[in-house]
Parts: structure tokens; C-alpha cells; sequence
């Protein structure tokens, strides 16, 4: 199941839940077996400088190549910067959970 945070400096005015639910259905556009995006926000009380950083965590997968990490990247990205006001800095990191992460739904 992939993972997004978004951290970004309070003085944003965004609406959070609707960027983690868009991008949700961004990552099921392209793989529609890659499961629920658990998604977190957080806004900086205290910040230097307007800006959002989002950082995608996903399994490793044969078919999730450079190719498809690109066409995910920059459909996320043109997403979330039609969200954000103007100026603001913006970054966006797609990377892979790493060998030794555990994910399972407690019951």
C-alpha cells in the first residue's frame, strides 16, 4: 500500500484532504492493484518560507520501472500544483518502502 505525507508551512491555505484523496486516485489510474494510499498531512507551525514538500512511499514492483515512477511523478505533480496558491515552493520525492518494511491491518 503506498504512503504520502504532505508537510507544508501553515500558512498555506489548501485543502489537504482532497489533494491525499486525488492523489490517491492518481496512483489507481496507473496501477489499480497498488491498494489504499494511507495519506497524512501536516502543516509546520513554525516554517521558513511557503512551501509543500509530498513524499510517495511505494512497495517495489517489477512493472513500477523508471517509466512508470516518471508518468506517476509528473501526473501527482501537475495535480498538486494546481492546488497550491502562489508563490510557493513546491517539491515532490517518489521513492520505494524499503526491503525490511512491514505493512498489515491489525484487527
Amino acid at each position: 500500500m503506498p504512503h504520502l505525507d504532505l508537510k507544508y508551512s501553515a500558512d498555506l491555505d489548501i485543502d489537504a484532504a482532497a489533494m491525499l484523496r486525488g492523489v490517491e486516485a492518481i496512483i489507481q489510474r496507473h496501477d489499480a492493484g497498488s491498494g489504499a494510499c494511507k495519506g497524512r498531512a501536516y502543516p509546520a507551525p513554525v516554517s521558513h518560507h511557503t512551501h509543500l514538500i509530498a513524499e510517495l512511499s511505494l512497495l517495489p514492483k517489477v512493472h513500477r520501472d523508471a517509466a512508470f515512477m516518471e508518468a506517476l511523478r509528473d501526473d501527482i505533480a501537475d495535480f498538486l500544483r494546481g492546488h497550491l496558491p502562489r508563490p510557493c515552493a513546491f517539491s515532490l520525492d517518489l521513492g520505494f518502502s524499503g526491503p525490511h518494511y512491514l505493512t498489515e491491518t491489525l484487527e
